[in-house]
C-alpha cells in the first residue's frame, strides 16, 4: 500500500475545465459531479465526470441518492462546489465522502487556484493539473 503522505491527484485538462464550468452553471447553488479515472501506487488520475443521477443541490448543499449509481469500478471520488466561503471540507463533507477523494471548488472557479483535493480523513492533497 502507498505511503498515505504522498498519495497525489492528477487531474487532467478536460475534466478540469468540466468542473470549472459546471460550478459556474449551478452557482449560486453547490454542484456535485462524480470523478472517475483511476488509482495506481498513491497516484489517483482523474479523467472524465459523470453528472449523478438525480442529483439535488441548494445554497449550502449538494447530493445524490447512491443507490441510482450503475456499479462502475471506474468512480475514484466526488467534486462539489463551495460558493460561499472556504475550500475546507464541512463536517458534513466528510461524513457523505464517497470513493478515494474529494474535490472542493471554491467561488469565482476561474481556473486551478480555486480546486483543492482531500482525502477521507480531511487531510489536503496535492493535485497535479495535467493537459
Amino acid at each position: 500500500m502507498a505511503d498515505e503522505s504522498r498519495r497525489k491527484v492528477v487531474l487532467k485538462k478536460d475534466p478540469l475545465d468540466g468542473i470549472l464550468s459546471y460550478c459556474k452553471m449551478k452557482h449560486p447553488n453547490e454542484g456535485i459531479l462524480i470523478l472517475k479515472g483511476k488509482s495506481k501506487k498513491g497516484i489517483i488520475t482523474i479523467d472524465s465526470l459523470v453528472i449523478p443521477p438525480f442529483s439535488y443541490g441548494g445554497q449550502t448543499f449538494a447530493g445524490f441518492p447512491h443507490s441510482f449509481l450503475p456499479f462502475d469500478l471506474s468512480y475514484v471520488g466526488i467534486v462539489h462546489s463551495h460558493p460561499t466561503g472556504p475550500a475546507d471540507p464541512s463536517v458534513t463533507d466528510m461524513q457523505n465522502f464517497f470513493g478515494l477523494v474529494s474535490l472542493i471548488v471554491k467561488s469565482p472557479y476561474e481556473n486551478s487556484e480555486d480546486v483543492f483535493a482531500w482525502d477521507s480523513d480531511g487531510n489536503s492533497l496535492e493535485i497535479i493539473f495535467e493537459d
